[in-house]
Formats: structure tokens, C-alpha cells, sequence
């Protein structure tokens, strides 16, 4: 029995080491195939059977080989070095930049010069099959004759260079065009003096721009040191020396005025409408365009993907609009992608980590815009502005100054398309300027139906207000549109005062420019009655069957400074503005006010609410931005007009360069409407005059106030009245008050000289 019970005992013992054989046996075979199948071991078992395999068919190999040098240097010749170029080249591109990086900027901008690098690149072998080094290839390329492979490889040479520099080539085309025209015109003759000075320079009061001395001018009298001069012949001296002077520059002027008649007014390719001639458009000057360089703006669009990938903003420049100011970067937010951590294992049981996506949102825009000064820097820009998004775009546009501004003619944007179809409906079309794409922009005054304009000094407010006039004087007469200016400043619209289509000379007084108010307000309801007696609805409804004078013209009032005028007169001027602005777009009268203060006492509610249209240039601060345009953003123009347009069915408003029109441009203007003036010619009203026609309804130059007959009741329902007292009975400002306590006491005073 123990013999039997020790050799159960031992039994296990015997299994494990049977066991510990066996797994010690299938170790080691896996141990043994696990090192054949080593990433080493198979590479050098392939290299050493593909060295056997060329030392048993060595002499096989090298004699292919040789067959295939020669096929290939005979099929490409000199190509190969060329073929070797061309793939280093490649390689390294695309090394140097990840592969989407470098087939996303293929797309955007280099596909031209890939495409003239490839031109270049048939040319240059073209030329070596020409001295048969080209192989079979190059001379598919020449072809079999001589003379047309010297013109193909000619042709190859020149389509790369397009393709490679096409705004230099068009810019020599323009000027070998330039030089043909120039080659066969007729010489002009030489300019007259008078010309020089009119027509290259600005015009000058004579008496600074003549020299002190001239052989022409009387010598001066010396008199002797110890005679004096009596004061009364002095003054008569003085007074005839004015005399001259103004009496030689009217000559001046007149003289300017018919050189200009003889060089636009005498031709007869003008139209005429009703009598008059239209000025030709070749008054106007062209400005000369700057043409802005590719590689600068591919640079910076460089720099704001790095910038925003800096602060971890996913964003790619999609598009780029060059414009006269500044240039628009069209940015298209990427992804934000949220990744987790995922451990594999790879083909030899290595455990790795591995990054996997879970998620991804579109970056949000507010995440761009706060990074407006951070972009700022990294452009070295003074300022740039973003607007978030475009409209009618799925991007986020920044704006960045140009290096050198251009200057946008008048005559730029009255030549384009879209200004020409405003015209062909409307006679009131106004050129606005270009846009940040370099896009023109056109407006329609009749469609406005009034313009608010707002900027601090020297942003360009008159300038703009000469470029509406002027767009409006080169396709309309004074039957057509008539002109009421009201100057403050005195100097800004003087320059028109000779123009046929002035009701009135420019008014430059600040009472006189209240009674014009009132009497434009009259003129409304005026012509209302005519509009209701002849059952049109409107101003063109009425002119439709009438020409001439029998037309109602467009009355448009161009006020250069509201703030002049509201410190004058704050409660009638606010008024009379919002009734016109309600009222007087039926009957053809249309506003254009300027002001350099868009403070709240001056653009006051009732007056942005019945101005839509409203262009705000360069102010100092964002309250005032926010005053003109209800929007911040007009802070950060650049003045010399700059400006943001917001016309009346756009939610937001545009940026512009607005349109320069010279001092001489508007004196040929001037001149050549002067110089038409007749018997035809409408008569203009004096300010004077216009105060009479009020009378109706008036007392003594005021206004008739609703509530004068409410306040005669309290006069004589009480001894002593006062303004306050007028204020809390009929619930009435101060202003208001007063004028009518001053027409009271007027009232009592005629009545006591009556009964005297």
C-alpha cells in the first residue's frame, strides 16, 4: 500500500515535467520562425537573394541595361538632365510644405506659373532638338521643318511668359498699343497760355498768381521820402487799384470761360436736351490706376493664417479683393476638432497610442474678431477693420490698408457698367465711388430719397458733396434739376454760383438760409396743388407730357454744415428738415446734408429716422460712428475718403473710396454752363425776393404757429404774461415760447400805435 500511495504522489510531478518539455519545445520553435520573420532578417534575406540573382544573370542584366540607356537617351537626349531638374524641383516643393498645404496654394494663386514653368520647360527642349539634342521627343516637339520649330519654340517662350508675369505683359501691351495710336494722331497745336493755366493748374485770383514784376505791368511811382501822401489820396489810390485788379480778373475769367466754350461747347457730337448742351465726358479727368503686386498680397495672406493658427484659430484665405484703399482677405473659419487618445497595437503586437476624432464645430466669428489687433500687429497695419460675415458671402473679410493709396475719378465710375444701367432709369444717378473688391458703386438720389453725410475735418464731406454735384450736372439741365446751397463756411460752394441751375446765388448767411427753409417748405405744398390739379401722382407723372420750361424740376437742397444751422435756429430747422423729409420725394425735392459734428443735439433722432441713406467718413470716436450709421466701425477709416455707405436696403453699411473731382474739373463745369447762359436761360431768384412770397400765413417774417391764437386767449385773459408761463400752459420748449411771447408784444405794440 505505500509503495502504491508514493507512486500516486509522484504522478503530478511527472505530468508538470512532461508538460514543461513540451512548452519548453514550442518556445523554441516559436522563438525560431519569430526570428526568420524579423522586419531585419527579411531585408537581408531579399538583399542577399537579389544579389544571387544578379550574379547568375549578370551577363543578361547589363546587356538590357545597355539596350535600355541607349532606347532612352535616343527617345529624350539632353531631356534626362532637364526630366532630373524638374523632379528635384517637385520633391523639394512638396517636401517643404505638407501635400494639402501645397495643392491648396496650387489652387489659389501659383497654377499660372506651374503651368508657364511647364511651357518653359517644352521651350528650352524645343532649343536643344534644334541643335539635335533633344532626342526623339524634342524633335516631336520642333517638328520635322526648320522654320516652324523656331516659331513653336518662340511660341512656347512667350505663353510661359504670360503665364508667368501677366500683369506685366499686359502692362506692355498697353503701352505698345499706346505708342501705335500716338504713332498715326494728328499733332495737336501748342496750348495757349490760357490753356496751361486753366487746364493744369488751378484757377488763382490774378493778383498771386502774376509775378511782381512783368513787363506788362505799369512801373510803380517812386515818391520821394520827405513828400507825403495825403490820407484822402491814398484811400482813392487804393480804391482804384481794386477797381483794376477786379476788373482785370473778370477779363481773366471770361477768357478762361471761352477757351473752355471753344474746346468742349463747339462740338457737334453733344447731345442737346431742350435747348441746352450736355457737357461731353471728356471735361472730366481720367486718374491713373495703381497696380497693386501679387506676390505682396500673397505674403500677407501668409502672415494671417500664421497669425490666427498662432492663437490656435483654424482659418484659410479664400479669397483676396484688391481695392483703391485697402485690400479685403476673405477668411473661411476652419474646424475646432476634439480627439481622444486610443491605444492599438500594431503588426508586431507593439502597443501604441493613436489619436481618433470624436468631434468637430466651425470655429465661431467672434473668435476672428477679437483677434482685430492681434492681426493688426502681426501686419504692421496702423488699424484694420473686420467684417463679420460678408454679405452675401460665407466669409469673414479683413480689411487691410494698402501701402500706397489710389485716387477714384468721377469719370472711372460714370464709365462703368453699373452706374450706366442707374442712368438709363434715372437722370438723378450719383457716383458713390469703388468698393474694398475695387467694384464700382452707384446710387440713385430719387430712390435715397436724401443723403446724410457726417465726418470730421478734412475726411472729404466736400469733396463729396462736389462729386454729387457735378455727376448731377453732367446729364441734367436747368429745366431738369434745380439747385438751393446753402454755404456756412462761404468758400466750399461759391465756385457755383454762376451756374444756370441755381435758384438762388449760393447762400451764405445764416438768416438769410432760415427763410430759404421756409420758403422751401411753401414751395412743397405749392407744388402738391399742381400735382392734385393735374391728377399725377407724381413728379414724373407730371412731366411725362411736358418739355421746356413747362417742366417741374428736381429742387435739390445741398446744405454744407446742419450744426451752423441748428445752433441758429434748433427747434424750426429740425422742423422743417423731418417735412421736407417726409413729404417732398413725391414732388422732386431731394436733401444732401453735411455735417462735421454727428453729435445727438444735431442728428437728432427725427432727422436719422427720415435719412436712410447715410455715408459717415472718418470720425474720432465710436460714439459718433454710432450716431451717423447706428454701427461702430467709422472710427477706423483712413479720411481722404474713406467712408462707409449705407444705403437705404442694405442691413449693413459698405466700405468706399470715395470719387475726387478736382477744382479745375468743377470749373470747366462751371464755365461750360456759364457759357450757355440766354434769354432761355431760367432767372435766378434773390434771397430777398423769396421772404415776400411767405407772406401769406405769416406775421412779419414768422411763421404762422398753430397755437398763436391759443396764446392771444391766455394775452387777454390775464394782464402779465411771460415765456415760462407760455411754456407750462401749452406744454411748448423754450424757443418755441419765445418766438411767440416776441409776436405777441409785436401784435400789442402795433395795436397801441394804431390807437395812438
Amino acid at each position: 500500500m505505500a509503495k502504491k500511495v508514493d507512486k500516486k504522489k509522484d504522478k503530478p510531478q511527472a505530468d508538470r515535467k512532461r508538460a514543461g518539455l513540451k512548452s519548453e519545445r514550442r518556445l523554441t520553435t516559436s522563438s525560431f520562425f519569430r526570428f526568420w520573420v524579423r522586419p531585419l532578417v527579411r531585408r537581408l534575406l531579399l538583399l542577399a537573394a537579389i544579389l544571387v540573382l544578379l550574379f547568375w544573370r549578370w551577363d543578361a542584366i547589363a546587356s538590357w541595361a545597355d539596350g535600355f540607356a541607349e532606347a532612352t537617351i535616343g527617345l529624350f537626349g539632353w531631356g534626362l538632365v532637364l526630366i532630373g531638374l524638374a523632379a528635384l524641383i517637385i520633391t523639394g516643393t512638396i517636401f517643404r510644405r505638407q501635400l494639402s498645404d501645397f495643392i491648396q496654394r496650387w489652387k489659389l494663386y501659383q497654377w499660372n506659373k506651374w503651368l508657364g514653368g511647364v511651357a518653359l520647360f517644352f521651350s528650352i527642349w524645343g532649343i536643344l532638338a534644334l541643335f539635335s539634342l533633344g532626342g526623339n521627343f524634342g524633335k516631336a516637339i520642333i517638328s520635322s521643318s526648320l522654320p516652324i520649330g523656331i516659331l513653336r519654340v518662340m511660341g512656347l517662350v512667350l505663353l510661359g511668359t504670360i503665364l508667368i508675369a501677366p500683369g506685366y505683359c499686359l502692362g506692355l501691351v498697353k503701352k505698345m498699343l499706346l505708342w501705335l495710336i500716338n504713332l498715326f494722331r494728328m499733332p495737336q497745336p501748342p496750348p495757349t497760355p490760357a490753356d496751361r493755366e486753366q487746364f493744369r493748374e488751378p484757377l488763382r485770383p490774378p493778383s498771386h498768381d502774376r509775378p511782381a514784376a512783368t513787363e506788362e505791368a505799369p512801373p510803380k511811382k517812386l515818391v520821394p521820402p520827405a513828400v507825403l501822401v495825403p490820407p484822402e489820396m491814398a484811400a482813392t489810390e487804393a480804391a482804384a487799384t481794386v477797381r483794376a485788379a477786379t476788373s482785370e480778373e473778370q477779363r481773366d475769367l471770361k477768357q478762361v470761360a471761352q477757351d473752355v466754350w471753344k474746346k468742349y461747347g463747339e462740338s457737334t457730337s453733344l447731345a442737346v436736351v431742350d435747348g441746352w448742351r450736355l457737357p461731353p465726358i471728356d471735361i472730366l479727368d481720367r486718374s491713373p490706376e495703381i497696380e497693386f503686386g501679387e506676390a505682396d498680397n500673397v505674403q500677407r495672406a501668409r502672415l494671417i493664417e500664421d497669425a490666427l493658427a498662432s492663437y490656435g484659430v483654424d482659418a484659410k484665405v479664400v479669397q483676396i479683393n484688391v481695392g483703391p484703399t485697402v485690400t479685403q482677405f476673405g477668411i473661411e473659419p476652419g474646424w475646432d476638432r476634439r480627439l481622444k487618445q486610443v491605444k492599438e497595437r500594431d503588426k508586431d503586437g507593439n502597443v501604441e497610442l493613436a489619436e481618433k476624432e470624436i468631434s468637430r464645430t466651425r470655429v465661431k466669428v467672434e473668435r476672428i474678431t477679437s483677434l482685430a489687433n492681434d492681426l493688426a500687429l502681426a501686419l504692421a497695419a496702423p488699424t484694420i477693420r473686420i467684417e463679420a460675415p460678408v454679405p452675401g458671402k460665407s466669409v469673414v473679410g479683413i480689411e487691410v490698408p494698402n501701402t500706397s493709396f489710389g485716387t477714384v475719378s468721377l469719370r472711372g465710375v460714370i464709365e462703368t457698367t453699373p452706374f450706366q444701367k442707374i442712368l438709363a432709369r434715372s437722370s438723378l444717378s450719383v457716383a458713390m465711388g469703388k468698393g474694398a473688391g475695387g467694384e464700382a458703386v452707384s446710387g440713385d438720389l430719387a430712390k435715397m430719397p436724401h443723403l446724410l453725410i457726417a465726418g470730421a475735418t478734412g475726411s472729404g464731406k466736400t469733396v463729396c458733396l462736389n462729386a454729387v454735384i457735378c455727376c448731377l450736372l453732367m446729364y441734367n439741365t436747368p429745366f431738369d434739376t434745380k439747385f438751393i446751397m446753402i454755404d456756412p463756411k462761404r468758400v466750399e460752394l461759391t465756385p457755383f454760383n454762376s451756374l444756370p441751375h441755381l435758384v438762388a446765388p449760393v447762400i451764405v448767411d445764416t438768416q438769410k438760409a432760415l427763410s430759404t427753409l421756409r420758403w422751401l417748405n411753401q414751395e412743397m405744398d405749392k407744388r402738391y396743388q399742381k400735382l392734385a390739379a393735374s391728377g399725377s401722382r407724381n413728379i414724373d407723372g407730371y412731366n411725362k407730357t411736358r418739355q421746356g420750361s413747362e417742366k417741374l424740376p428736381n429742387l435739390i437742397l445741398v446744405i454744407d454744415e446742419l450744426a451752423d444751422l441748428m445752433m441758429a435756429g434748433f427747434d424750426e430747422v429740425e422742423h422743417i428738415l423731418c417735412r421736407l423729409a417726409q413729404l417732398a420725394r413725391a414732388v422732386g425735392i431731394h436733401l444732401v446734408v453735411a455735417t462735421q459734428r454727428p453729435s445727438v443735439d444735431v442728428v437728432t433722432g427725427l432727422i436719422k429716422a427720415n435719412f436712410p441713406t447715410r455715408i459717415s467718413f472718418a470720425v474720432t470716436s465710436q460714439v459718433d460712428s454710432r450716431t451717423i450709421l447706428d454701427i461702430g466701425g467709422a472710427e477706423k477709416l483712413l479720411g481722404r475718403g474713406d467712408m462707409l455707405y449705407m444705403p437705404t436696403e442694405a442691413a449693413k453699411p459698405k466700405r468706399l473710396q470715395g470719387c475726387f473731382v478736382s477744382e479745375t474739373e468743377v470749373e470747366r463745369l462751371v464755365y461750360f454752363w456759364g457759357s450757355q447762359k440766354g434769354e432761355e436761360a431760367p432767372s435766378q431768384l434773390k434771397v430777398e425776393d423769396m421772404v415776400p412770397t411767405m407772406a401769406a400765413g405769416r406775421t412779419d417774417g414768422y411763421p404762422q404757429d398753430p397755437l398763436l391764437e391759443a396764446a392771444r386767449q391766455l394775452a387777454e385773459q390775464h394782464t402779465h404774461i411771460s415765456t415760462s408761463y407760455l411754456q407750462r400752459k401749452l406744454h411748448i420748449g423754450y424757443p418755441r415760447a419765445a418766438r411767440l411771447m416776441e409776436q405777441l408784444e409785436e401784435e400789442m405794440e402795433k395795436g397801441e400805435g394804431e390807437e395812438g
